[in-house]
């Protein structure tokens, strides 16, 4: 793609007409799904402060770690003397398992990726879902294993969540990877919205559109089943001009999805300051994008707030870029972490 003046084109204003807390019944569509074509049966006790266990694979490790009372869902992926990356999933709240993503890394690097709070198999006993909670939590996931520092990956709600992160703890990162990532915090993160609805409005009928308006506001006032049907709308709006889409295997384990963390975050968002981003940091920045991802100018926010970053597009990609076009993400992540 061009250079990073790509997407300036400005940044439309005024609160639309789900951005208004007053008649939104459509708060929140930035997940960061994928397509699995199994179910996960695995189900982890989360009454022990601390578990692991041997599970799934061979070489994957489970542990469930405790934060202050708020327990988090970790999976480590093993390689012994190799650099580690976590993964932060988008959501909030609708954990993504990343297996493509894992399995494109796991040969080279440490991969640990963890179900973010509040959700089933990450209950957050506490109900803080601040900015400052969610970086306690990597910062905890971080002392358990014994990293002193770490590449970060984070893909949409995930990658505005690495982009706070780094701002705060900047000296323990190699490297910052950003896929399709979340425009920001405060104001920009209602203007991120207004682009999310625009586009789940073109992919839908009439009733579809309508659907997800009722399960939004039924998910608004707790009900985890609502959230489950709009979000299976979303998946499906996300991924049907890229790959084939089924109702019966659309995206996650959508039983992982709770509605705590998608009401409760958004207001944290929302409260939380405007990022400064990072002029000179002494690590590689790489921003990734589908050339048909569901942000649009927002992304200058993000292009903007790292000057010294490399800024890509995958061509014929949504807002799932290791789905929609494998090859073409493959390379730009190799480039990344050679």
């Amino acid at each position: 793609m061009n250079e990073n003046s790509f997407w300036k084109k400005g940044i439309t204003n005024g609160s639309s007409e789900f951005s208004d807390p007053t008649n939104s019944f459509f708060i929140q569509v930035k997940v960061g799904g994928i397509l699995q074509m199994k179910n996960n049966s695995h189900q982890e006790d989360t009454k022990t402060s601390i578990i692991e266990s041997n599970h799934y694979e061979t070489e994957m490790k489970t542990a469930i770690i405790d934060n202050n009372g708020d327990k988090l869902f970790t999976v480590m992926h093993p390689n012994p003397g190799k650099e580690t990356i976590i993964l932060l999933h988008g959501g909030p709240g609708f954990p993504s398992s990343l297996t493509e993503v894992i399995n494109d890394l796991k040969d080279h690097f440490q991969i640990i990726f963890f179900h973010q709070r509040g959700t089933k198999k990450s209950p957050c006993r506490s109900g803080d879902y601040s900015m400052e909670a969610y970086l306690e939590d990597i910062e905890a996931v971080r002392h358990f294993y014994n990293i002193e520092k770490f590449h970060l990956w984070g893909h949409s709600w995930g990658g505005l969540y690495a982009q706070i992160y780094a701002e705060k703890y900047t000296d323990h990162l190699l490297s910052l990877f950003l896929c399709s990532p979340g425009s920001g915090t405060n104001v920009q993160w209602k203007q991120t919205e207004k682009e999310v609805m625009k586009l789940n409005k073109s992919m839908t009928t009439t009733w579809e559109w309508t659907k997800m308006g009722m399960n939004s506001f039924l998910g608004m006032l707790g009900s985890d089943n609502a959230y489950k049907r709009l979000f299976t709308q979303v998946m499906k709006n996300y991924n049907k001009k890229f790959v084939s889409v089924d109702a019966s295997i659309i995206a996650e384990d959508f039983d992982l999805l709770k509605a705590d963390p998608i009401n409760k975050t958004r207001p944290a968002i929302v409260k939380y300051p405007l990022l400064k981003g990072l002029s000179h940091p002494d690590f590689k920045i790489t921003i990734l994008y589908g050339d048909q991802d569901i942000y649009t100018v927002s992304k200058s926010f993000v292009i903007d707030r790292y000057p010294t970053a490399k800024v890509v597009a995958v061509p014929n990609s949504g807002h799932i870029p290791w789905l929609h076009n494998p090859d073409v993400y493959k390379s730009i992540v190799s480039r990344h972490y050679k």
